[in-house]
């Protein structure tokens, strides 16, 4: 990619009007960025149907034991891990079901690696390494829509069978035609010319979460609106469980904690087995029948009594 063809991106462009950024007192440069960083929902929002389309596209395939699995360099690849990292907390989702990989690698989250953005042999190969097939989404980010990584990952998603989906910050990129779905969050220029770790980045965040939440929903990981596969590994963890078991269940102090502790911890396990009235391992097989879903498996307890 040209230098030329670097400075023609929305992205990219230098702003006249903040010429004299370096000169703004502090307070000034807060307001600046808290405003433009307002006007970043909108531009989420617009791509909400397309979100949507994609989340849906997760749905089908994590049903069937497929996977969602995110790619990028940069801010845009460390956002990815940070939303796939905390899912397994969250909603008890692990990296056979949702796997972020990251351009340069693990010492990427924390340090530049040089190139590994355009070390399109390292995503192809990053890629083969989880096998991919048409039972899975591959979703790449990337705010230029040209990072070489990013492109490089949707080829080789396509050439597996696999189900593509991509966001970019520049309409009409590159990645977008290599894209079963594309998504394009359009946040204009930066306040600090090209860093788009900036609205770019909040954007890409904004939309992350808000595809993950839908999808976890949609699998059934929230009763209510209560993130119920939360498994109490530690302290804070814990006493979250014993609140949503409760809220979910109205049961006393002593019956949370009674059921909790037969379902190892698991929130869902312990809501199903107080609702329906059975013991944690009838518990786990009523929501395995029920496709993990709280309701679901407590109206076949139900049922099953009728």
């Amino acid at each position: 990619m040209s230098r030329e063809d670097i400075g023609a991106l929305g992205t990219e462009r230098v702003r006249p009007e903040l010429a004299d950024l370096d000169q703004w007192s502090t307070r000034a440069l807060v307001d600046l960025v808290t405003a433009e960083d307002a006007g970043v929902v909108a531009a989420v929002r617009a791509e909400a149907g397309r979100i949507a389309a994609v989340a849906d596209l997760a749905v089908e395939r994590l049903e069937r034991g497929g996977r969602m699995i995110y790619g990028g360099a940069g801010t845009a690849g460390r956002l990815a891990v940070l939303d796939a990292t905390e899912l397994a907390p969250t909603y008890g989702v692990g990296p056979d079901q949702v796997v972020a990989l990251l351009a340069g690698g693990r010492a990427a989250m924390t340090a530049a690696v040089e190139g590994a953005e355009d070390d399109t042999e390292a995503a192809v190969a990053d890629l083969a390494a989880l096998g991919p097939g048409p039972g899975d989404l591959v979703v790449a980010v990337t705010a230029s829509g040209r990072t070489p990584y990013a492109r490089a990952l949707l080829v080789a998603a396509r050439a597996a069978g696999a189900a593509t989906a991509a966001v970019a910050n520049n309409p009409d990129s590159p990645v977008a035609a290599l894209a079963d779905v594309a998504i394009t969050l359009d946040t204009g220029p930066e306040i600090v010319a090209g860093s788009t770790r900036m609205k770019a980045g909040t954007s890409q965040k904004m939309l992350l979460t808000a595809l993950s939440t839908a999808v976890m929903v949609r699998l059934g990981k929230v009763h209510g609106n209560l993130m119920v596969d939360v498994a109490a590994t530690n302290v804070k963890l814990r006493i979250r469980a014993e609140a949503i078991v409760a809220d979910a269940t109205g049961a006393g102090p002593r019956e949370v904690r009674t059921a909790l502790d037969d379902a190892g911890g698991h929130a869902k396990t312990a809501i199903v087995a107080l609702l329906a009235g059975v013991d944690a391992r009838a518990a786990t097989a009523l929501l395995s029948g029920a496709g993990g879903r709280v309701s679901a498996a407590v109206a076949a307890a139900a049922g099953g009594r009728s």
